[in-house]
């Protein structure tokens, strides 16, 4: 049978939609992440693929881009809904603490029990193994924490937004260090992170008044493509290329902080905020869709046999518990004894499978079983269902995020108008 004809993959590309919108319904009635049912479902196809007698084609080229261009959206997704006030600073830099701390502790820690106990393993290559396992993933997060209390669901929003843009930072840093001739120290390391953050500013800037004159009403995706864009030339040029996103999405979401003075006769307030309304919306629906594919192409990669070694299950094992450690104390010291379920919403997912096919093949470890990264994967998501249902507060799903996006946006956008016309 031919699964892979045209009409068959858009076939299957719907039904696949189709059932990720059924899973968010699914979601809210049973608290577990619509994430794990899409990996759940990319594994069910795998063996149904290879049962009618088919053979899967190479899906990284796939799955690689899925999960550039879903990075992308989340951290644009996450961007446009932080709102930049004098009494959101102190929860922004705890957030930020919490995320840079936490990652850089659990990455130490799990480069010393990779280096102790997968043979062959170096500390450089332990610590590009272990920078993955690391961050937080976003992509499971933000959808999953609507239905916490406000202050609680920022600070996650906030920390795995940190902790993608950091990790990735820390990956890219590491792996530059493996070729000598490349290899740039913290004072190069810096300056590079100042002029992307230059650019970052200086190109949201532009971007903003020159579509605010575009006056055609399909021009989101042109946006998105300039984005993309940006993004991809910014790698090409080793800038940390994901503040760029993260800049431009602070700087449309809060106008009018960074236009002031002699920069406002300049903004058209009515058009920049149009762009704003519609990116948001075409960023949540893109996201979603990205979201979606991305895992269920993973789990069509999974290879199950690799979770039933032994030493995959005392490695992974050994991570998690450090894992959950290290975020105790962290926790513990900012938060005091208000740490539930916050302690247990440490998901890894999108960026560290991301990040574990981006590892340089001078790094690369043969021992290194892809069974850990598939169990903690696993074991987190797991665990932060666990923590949501015990907090006796249903997880928001995208659908549930979109939806509320879609409310929230067209009132402020409604009283605007109004506004205006009074």
């Amino acid at each position: 049978m031919e699964l892979f004809s045209s009409y068959n993959l858009i076939i299957e590309g719907a039904l696949i939609l189709i059932l990720s919108f059924w899973f968010n319904t699914l979601s809210r009635k049973t608290n577990i992440p619509s994430v794990l049912m899409l990996i759940v479902l990319g594994v069910i196809l795998q063996y149904a693929v290879s049962a009618l007698g088919n053979r899967l084609p190479d899906l990284f080229p796939a799955l690689e881009i899925l999960g550039i261009v879903g990075l992308i959206m989340i951290v644009l997704e996450a961007a446009l809904e932080l709102e930049l006030r004098r009494d959101k600073v102190w929860p922004i830099l705890k957030a930020m603490g919490v995320a840079v701390a936490g990652l850089l502790a659990s990455a130490w820690v799990a480069a010393l029990i990779l280096e102790a106990l997968v043979p062959g393993m170096s500390t450089a290559s332990a610590w590009l193994y272990a920078t993955p396992l690391s961050i937080l993933s976003s992509a499971i997060i933000i959808p999953s924490v609507g239905g916490l209390p406000e202050a609680k669901k920022e600070f996650h929003i906030y920390e795995s937004t940190f902790s993608d843009i950091a990790g990735i930072i820390l990956f890219y840093f590491l792996a530059g260090q493996l070729n000598p001739a490349e290899a740039v120290g913290p004072a190069g390391f810096a300056g590079t992170l100042l002029l992307t953050v230059v650019v970052a500013i200086a190109a949201s800037y532009l971007l903003i008044l020159i579509f605010q004159g575009i006056r055609t009403q399909a021009k989101q995706f042109l946006l998105i493509a300039v984005l993309l864009l940006l993004y991809a030339i910014g790698k090409k040029l080793h800038l940390s290329s994901l503040i760029i996103i993260l800049v431009f999405g602070l700087v449309i979401a809060n106008m009018k902080l960074f236009f002031f003075g002699p920069l406002r006769r300049y903004l058209q307030p009515d058009r920049a905020r149009q762009i704003y309304h519609e990116l948001h919306i075409i960023t949540l629906e893109t996201a979603f869709v990205v979201r979606t594919f991305f895992f269920v192409v993973f789990g069509l990669t999974i290879v199950l046999s690799s979770l039933l070694s032994i030493k995959v299950l005392l490695i992974s094992l050994l991570i998690i518990a450090s894992i959950y450690i290290i975020r105790f104390g962290l926790l513990r010291i900012v938060f005091g004894s208000d740490i539930r379920p916050q302690l247990f919403i440490a998901p890894r997912g999108l960026i560290t499978v991301l990040l574990f096919y981006a590892i340089p093949a001078e790094a690369k470890i043969e021992t290194f079983e892809p069974g850990i990264l598939l169990f903690i994967i696993i074991a987190t998501s797991l665990i932060m269902t666990w923590a949501m249902i015990r907090d006796k507060k249903k997880p928001g799903t995208v659908l549930d995020g979109i939806e509320e996006e879609y409310d929230a946006l067209d009132e402020a956008y409604d009283a605007e108008q109004e506004a205006e016309e009074e």
